[in-house]
């Protein structure tokens, strides 16, 4: 049985001195009353829609569903799960606002707070979700025993800082054209070249135009129809100034490793291009608590979260077991 909860924050000042205007943080709370408490913040575009299967109510669908369930690698019958919407209100301002990693952090634990949860059995993030978790153990280093971090490090990797910006600038062309959400669009087909490998689009794609001997040129090609179609699907999903405000928030994303003393497991993939084996290795060899660092090989970079649970599976579930027999 899953239920919702929320909590009004009203006017919530962030770090950088903007304000999101009547907050309300969400969650969405899985699993048996009285177990473990695992909270889970995953992507940019992930909700707190963790574990419904497909059927989220606000159509995001359990984006984790395979993963979390009674039985599962993070299994219902043992623990409690938590999901957590990051800053959804961004995307209703009038104005862009910049909200950091810490902010988030903050808008959890308030949610935490009206749950009366007081430490966390374990927070599991990807991506953006690991870099707020780990902002969270840095800043509440007494709420939280465990943490497992997936695509994430202590500060963001070069070469992504450099194509989230060609997005968002990109963005705010368009936007000056009056084009803000066909902006997005372009902008989420970038992202998912630098969610997916080279190796992937190989396998998928052919590289050659569409063979249609009616259309007009300039040509079109099946890997460019497949990133339409997700820029297409995205602009209607994502507010426009929410998707900036959450690509600047991973950019200015920075922690302290040394001040991070929870047991933590680090996930890597060989072909993610946005935190690299070699960035996440550093982490695990910065980070004052034990921790270990396990790299897998995956075609999908770093959308395997999403798309390679098969290899996530028993180092969740390890890392789930290894806590609870720990506590």
């Amino acid at each position: 049985m899953a239920h919702d909860v929320e909590v009004c924050l009203g006017d919530f000042t962030l770090e950088h001195g903007g304000v999101l205007r009547d907050d309300v943080v969400r969650g969405r709370l899985y699993g048996p009353k009285g177990a473990p408490i695992i909270v889970v913040p995953g992507g940019i575009s992930a909700s707190r829609f963790v574990a419904d299967g497909i059927d989220g109510k606000d159509g995001s669908g359990g984006w984790w569903s395979d993963v979390i369930y009674p039985g599962g690698p993070i299994d219902l019958n043992h623990v409690q799960v938590l999901g957590f919407d990051c800053a959804p209100g961004a995307g209703n301002s009038e104005t862009r606002l910049t909200i950091t990693t810490n902010d988030q952090a903050k808008r959890l634990a308030a949610l935490l707070d009206h749950l009366n949860i007081e430490r966390v059995h374990s927070l599991i993030g990807m991506s953006y979700g690991g870099m707020i978790a780990l902002a969270f153990a840095q800043k509440f280093p007494n709420r939280v025993e465990n943490l497992c971090i997936f695509g994430a490090a202590h500060r963001p990797w070069p070469m992504g800082v450099a194509l989230r910006g060609i997005q968002r600038r990109t963005i705010e062309l368009a936007t000056r054209l009056g084009e803000p959400l066909e902006g997005l669009k372009l902008a989420r087909e970038l992202a998912m070249t630098t969610y997916r490998s080279a190796e992937e689009f190989g396998e998928r794609f052919l590289a050659t135009p569409n063979k249609d001997t009616t259309a007009p040129f300039p040509a079109t090609f099946d890997v460019g129809d497949y990133l339409e179609s997700r820029g297409r699907h995205y602009k209607n999903i994502m507010p426009v100034n929410r998707f900036l405000a959450l690509s600047e928030s991973i950019d200015l994303h920075t922690v302290d490793p040394a001040k991070i003393h929870a047991r933590t497991t680090l996930i890597a993939v060989r072909s993610d291009q946005l935190a690299p084996p070699c960035e996440m290795q550093a982490l695990c060899d910065a980070l004052s608590g034990r921790a270990e660092l396990h790299v897998i090989n995956s075609i999908y970079g770093h959308d395997s979260f999403l798309k390679a649970t098969d290899l996530l599976a028993p180092i969740l579930s390890d890392f789930v077991g290894g806590c609870r027999r720990a506590a």
